[in-house]
């Protein structure tokens, strides 16, 4: 049985744009806020992925580890067409996430 509540699947970058990070999370402003920190080990802190690039809205948190999973799996250059699709200027998002 899922739980509804409020779901997030995110993708940071670094400030150069060349690497991508895929993550779920029930709170997007508290998880953005330990990216910008370093406070998340692996990944995104040895490559620098701080900014806030992409994010879907999901109320079933299983929906949205499927969903993570699946863009997890694709090739860069779906991901990079994702993005596209609702920030096409590749802006960091991060003062967004603090509206949510």
């Amino acid at each position: 049985m899922s739980r509804d509540h409020n779901y997030y699947v995110y993708i940071m970058t670094n400030k150069h744009k060349n690497v991508l990070y895929v993550g779920v999370t029930n709170s997007l402003e508290r998880r953005v806020f330990e990216h910008e920190n370093g406070l998340v080990e692996g990944f995104t802190k040895k490559y620098n992925c701080h900014y806030l690039i992409y994010y879907e809205y999901f109320t079933d948190i299983d929906f949205a580890i499927k969903r993570e999973k699946q863009i997890k799996g694709w090739r860069r250059e779906k991901k990079d067409a994702l993005i596209a699709t609702s920030n096409p200027q590749l802006k960091f998002l991060n003062d967004k996430a603090k509206s949510l």
